[in-house]
């Protein structure tokens, strides 16, 4: 995937909504600064460090998630914007597969329960494999599925840190008042495009 796909990265119904709550500008910020096509070097840590990936894939009214996981490396990095990942022994319902061969549109997620990585999220196309050298590159697999990807990372105010045990301070509880000052927030280029009923706006005027 790169820059000249011309799916719209937002819908009606997302725009809809981002009118609604003021936050078409934020929104359209976010994009312009974050969206890329090829793998930070954060990006390739995350990846090839993962145990796991979440995807979402949908044919019609059949949607599905499901989690991927192998030993950290089992995604692979095969291109500046291209990934792959093994598909091993399942329990022959084919439920991700078969949405793909329908419609190759699929959601990719990258966390890190630690409370400190960003999350990344990926707009993928994605082809099935199954040849001698694809499946080479994968020990262990039936198939292999390839993805072209459209990655937007995400902030990390509302991931747990598994490691300490420790809940996410950013998450709103009863008597605790607003949650700190996400750090993206902050950033130039965002914090002039909030929508104005951000419960954030006065703390930051205070900065």
């Amino acid at each position: 995937m790169d820059e000249t796909d011309e799916r719209p990265f937002f819908h009606e119904g997302m725009r809809a909504l981002q009118d609604q709550m003021d936050g078409r500008r934020t929104a359209d910020a976010i994009v312009a600064a974050a969206r890329h096509f090829e793998f930070s070097e954060a990006d390739r840590k995350l990846i090839t460090e993962a145990p796991c990936v979440f995807i979402a894939s949908a044919w019609k009214e059949h949607v599905d998630c499901s989690m991927k996981s192998g030993d950290p490396g089992f995604v692979k990095i095969v291109g500046p914007g291209v990934l792959e990942y093994p598909e091993y022994d399942g329990n022959s319902m084919y439920r991700t597969l078969g949405n793909i061969r329908q419609n190759p549109n699929i959601g990719l997620l990258f966390v890190k329960f630690d409370g400190r990585t960003l999350r990344m999220r990926i707009k993928g196309r994605a082809t099935i494999l199954q040849d001698a050298e694809s499946l080479s590159r994968h020990h262990g697999a039936r198939f292999v599925v390839r993805v072209d990807c459209e990655i937007y990372p995400n902030c990390t105010r509302y991931i747990p840190d598994f490691e300490q045990g420790t809940p996410a301070r950013h998450v709103p509880r009863p008597g605790q008042g607003t949650p700190p000052v996400p750090s993206w927030k902050k950033m130039p280029e965002f914090r002039d495009s909030l929508p104005r009923d951000d419960p954030h706006r006065d703390m930051l005027d205070d900065d």
